[in-house]
């Protein structure tokens, strides 16, 4: 996605949902009700509602809308304004702490930029620099801060979102200027927060759904330094059907292939609606595909035009997120 409203903004389906697994269009026999609720036990639902704060006190609200649905994933973003947000400034990261730490089973998904100024629009060329001095360990200390600080709130098992959609256009952290580069930075950032002790944080590498500006599996670092192979998947071309998104390269079926080959853990850590509008199918088909293919965790997009709680403009695909997520 491009620059976002994050600062504005303020799986596990039905048994008969889990049987319409998207395989070739046709739709599968309905399992077992035990294994809609092994989906339940297994799979961690978030949403993103705020960056700060406030997101922790709309996760309770969603619960309930949700007719008390435990939300298990709490995910929000460092801003990737100043190194210092990123070394975890934000006074907010206590209460996500809080939050993490009131029940055992919880996950805290954290997105980390890779450098500063980072939807400011920077060049190509001084990215690449960048990247570069990152490569070389220049910013390796802001790192390093940061994980001190996560592993002092008392969550030394976040997970970090590094640098995600790196295979697009925008953000200064992206991939496409120096891929080799990139892939080095990456590892100094896994190397630096690793050496803190009592650290035990799982690494999500996280692309925009498709080939966007460059092929995702350019950007791969590396097994080693990789706990999980996440995917921003929004509802918008190229793809303009779920088969589509499912089927087109790079796409969701090659995310779930590559992690497979790779040994590793799958996400969602951005879904939700887009340019396609109100779209139950997508809604639909992408609960599916979440409980199919049991990811670590998901997180939909919660505001305005991606979201279903907080957004009143996607009533039909809130209605169908609210029928398959809901506890009763």
């Amino acid at each position: 996605m491009s620059r976002r409203a994050r600062w504005l903004a303020g799986a596990c389906a039905s048994t008969v949902a889990v049987g319409l697994l998207v395989t070739g269009g046709a739709l599968a026999t309905p399992p077992q009700e035990d294994s809609d609720r092994s989906a339940r036990t297994e799979v961690a639902v978030g949403a993103y509602l705020h960056y700060g704060s406030p997101g922790v006190e709309r996760m309770r609200e969603l619960s309930r809308w949700l007719g008390g649905t435990e939300l298990r994933a709490g995910h929000t973003y460092l801003p990737g304004d100043t190194w210092s947000n990123i070394e975890g400034a934000p006074d907010s990261l206590r209460s996500w702490a809080r939050w993490r730490k009131a029940k055992a089973d919880r996950l805290f998904v954290l997105n980390v930029p890779m450098l500063e100024h980072n939807e400011a629009g920077v060049p190509d060329g001084r990215v690449a620099e960048l990247i570069g001095s990152g490569a070389e360990g220049e910013y390796d200390h802001h790192f390093r801060r940061l994980a001190e600080r996560l592993v002092a709130l008392g969550v030394p098992d976040t997970v970090i979102v590094l640098g995600w959609e790196m295979n697009g256009f925008n953000y200064t952290h992206r991939c496409r200027p120096d891929p080799e580069n990139w892939q080095r930075y990456w590892r100094r950032i896994v190397a630096a927060m690793r050496s803190v002790e009592g650290q035990r944080f799982r690494f999500d590498f996280a692309p925009n759904r498709g080939g966007d500006a460059i092929a995702w599996t350019r950007c791969y670092p590396g097994d080693d330094v990789v706990d999980i192979i996440g995917m921003d998947s929004y509802d918008q071309p190229p793809g303009s059907t779920f088969r589509e998104q499912v089927t087109q390269p790079y796409g969701l079926q090659h995310q779930v292939d590559f992690a497979k080959a790779h040994h590793k853990l799958i996400s969602y850590p951005e879904w939700g609606l887009f340019r396609n509008g109100d779209n139950p199918d997508y809604m639909r088909r992408m609960l599916v595909w979440i409980a199919e293919h049991k990811p670590l965790y998901h997180s939909i997009t919660d505001y305005c035009p991606h979201g279903v709680w907080q957004c009143t403009k996607n009533p039909r695909s809130a209605r169908v997120f609210r029928e398959l997520l809901s506890a009763k």
